[in-house]
């Protein structure tokens, strides 16, 4: 029953997908570059949309597939996504019966 509500649920977010007309792209609309650039600046286009009407977090028209491969690698390699977390774990084994007989 869990995958059947899965697959539905999948199912209706891939209607969700947006496209763009492809008259609308123009030989200036944004590439790469500025895709990078928007998605390394997502976090702070997302809470100024909220407030103006002016600010999106997506140029729209873009250039299509290397505005989208700059905006992912601007959120996930040099954005947010690019947080590292380090964990150090220490094991520190106490060996009691050696330091008794050093004693």
């Amino acid at each position: 029953m869990k995958r059947l509500a899965l697959l539905a649920g999948a199912l209706a977010l891939t209607a969700c997908a947006a496209t763009q007309a492809p008259d609308a792209v123009a030989p200036t609309a944004p590439g790469f570059l500025l895709g990078l650039w928007h998605g390394f600046i997502f976090p702070v286009a997302w809470l100024v949309s909220l407030f103006s009407s002016q600010v999106a977090v997506y140029a729209v028209p873009n250039n299509g597939g290397w505005y989208d491969f700059g905006y992912f690698l601007g959120i996930v390699v040099f954005g947010v996504g690019a947080r590292k977390s380090r964990v150090i774990y220490k094991d520190r084994v106490i060996n009691v019966r050696a330091r008794r007989i050093q004693e």
